[in-house]
């Protein structure tokens, strides 16, 4: 078996983010995480805090209210 190429990288809309938390709880390996850093709004962004760990499930990009996930190619 050969690797299973990627069709989903972690891109975060930072500007759009609200600290929901639905993305960091639902991700079923754990790759998500609130930064320190804030946007425009006083917000905490997340981040790809395990990058590596991400499997393209695509959950993340599913369960966000405001699209801050962007596919690739989008």
């Amino acid at each position: 078996m050969g690797r299973r190429e990627k069709i989903f990288e972690v891109k975060i809309r930072e500007e759009r983010c609200k600290s929901c938390g639905l993305c960091v709880h639902f991700c079923p390996k754990k790759v998500l995480d609130f930064s320190e850093r804030r946007n425009a709004q006083g917000y905490r962004v997340v981040y790809p805090r395990f990058p590596e760990k991400c499997t393209s499930c695509g959950i993340c990009y599913l369960v966000c209210p405001d699209i801050v996930f962007v596919k690739e190619g989008e």
